[in-house]
């Protein structure tokens, strides 16, 4: 995806955040997550967003540290302002990428094209799977992404996130998941994760698995972020080894 359509996407998701918050009582709780209160949620997405905006207006190449990631967000706005907080730091971080010029020199923690992009990647994500949070809490429907932001978004957690040596999917014998994106240009898209007791190797190809998640790009990503259950019902047809499943949910999680 261009860094165009991240940032519109982050603009999108950004916005329908606040509508799922806007309507809902600030300490029900997140089903998805499961120590978070809504406005634990709402208050960590803006504090984020405030984060990654400071790296990029600030070209900053050293993360920021505990007192200046503080600095960047101010103190903890209570119930009655949140929601104005969060839409004023979101649309900043919207700004901030839209202006940012393209050769962006800052530190960044993911392999991307540019900073600039990722950055803008990053945030779009981070974004829509809060989202997807504030629609659990509320109650709704999650609303629809676009097939390729979809597909971006699995790509982004399983050759991203999931094969740094921090990630904590781990498993003391060799095992392999076959994530089958269905609905890709030319018919299918298919991703081999291997792991192991070392870092996860994803292959872009099909190979032996001992289980299979097959999907359109729109389902298989809230389920692979472990916002929605697979199976059948959410659009997802499994065969295999369930408990890899199991595993998943357990340790392919984003702290």
């Amino acid at each position: 995806m261009e860094i165009a359509h991240h940032i519109e996407a982050l603009r999108q998701e950004g916005r329908l955040l606040a509508r799922a918050a806007a309507g809902t009582p600030w300490d029900v709780p997140v089903p998805t997550c499961p120590d978070w209160r809504l406005r634990d949620l709402v208050h960590h997405t803006g504090s984020v967003h405030r984060w990654a905006a400071a790296h990029v207006a600030q070209g900053r190449t050293e993360p920021l540290d505990e007192a200046g990631s503080e600095a960047a967000w101010g103190p903890k706005p209570g119930d009655e302002a949140l929601l104005d907080w969060f839409r004023e730091g979101h649309e900043r971080l919207v700004a901030t990428l839209e202006e940012a010029p393209a050769d962006l020199a800052c530190w960044s923690f993911l392999p991307a094209p540019s900073p600039l992009a990722f950055w803008a990647r990053r945030q779009a994500h981070e974004t829509a799977v809060h989202r997807m949070d504030a629609e659990a809490a509320a109650g709704s429907a999650l609303s629809t992404v676009a097939d390729a932001f979809a597909a971006d978004g699995i790509d982004e957690l399983l050759r991203g996130f999931l094969v740094r040596p921090v990630s904590r999917l781990r498993s003391d014998r060799p095992r392999a998941l076959l994530v089958r994106i269905t609905d890709a240009p030319g018919g299918r898209s298919d991703l081999t994760v291997s792991i192991s007791d070392g870092p996860v190797v994803v292959r872009r190809e099909a190979g032996p698995a001992d289980c299979t998640v097959s999907g359109r790009a729109g389902d298989l990503y809230p389920a692979l972020w472990n916002r929605l259950p697979t199976g059948p019902e959410h659009g997802i047809e499994v065969t295999g080894d369930r408990s890899l499943l199991e595993l998943w949910g357990g340790t392919a999680q984003i702290r």
